[in-house]
């Protein structure tokens, strides 16, 4: 299960709209890189595939792909609108690691395939 706080919902259906395509949702997932080894990656998509799950998550539609789902499972996503500093921010409760700017990291089972160059 992923969680989205209600100023994240909001904003993200706010994006969302401002997409004008049909049938938009969020797309979660997961890719090796970043300083700690996964990197987490969110987007807007309209194409499943029968490798994603689907959740309903504050009236929003969120996909995730079965390989990523396991290290975000219980992620939660906030929103701080507070300037140049703010934006999403995500808890990841698997991640035993996590780089100083808290966009990547590694867990207890999986350590990814850091690139710390990308940080």
């Amino acid at each position: 299960m992923i969680n989205i706080s209600d100023s994240a919902s909001d904003k993200l259906k706010e994006m969302l709209t401002e997409q004008e395509i049909p049938n938009m949702f969020l797309r979660l997932g997961v890719q090796e890189g970043g300083c700690s080894g996964f990197s987490y990656a969110m987007g807007f998509d309209d194409e499943e595939s029968e490798n994603d799950v689907y959740m309903d998550v504050n009236d929003l539609k969120v996909v995730v792909d079965k390989q990523s789902l396991p290290l975000i499972n219980g992620l939660e996503i906030d929103f701080e609108d507070a300037g140049m500093s703010g934006g999403f921010t995500m808890s990841n409760p698997n991640a035993t690691a996590t780089c100083g700017c808290g966009a990547s990291f590694r867990t207890a089972a999986q350590a990814g395939k850091p690139a710390p160059e990308e940080c």
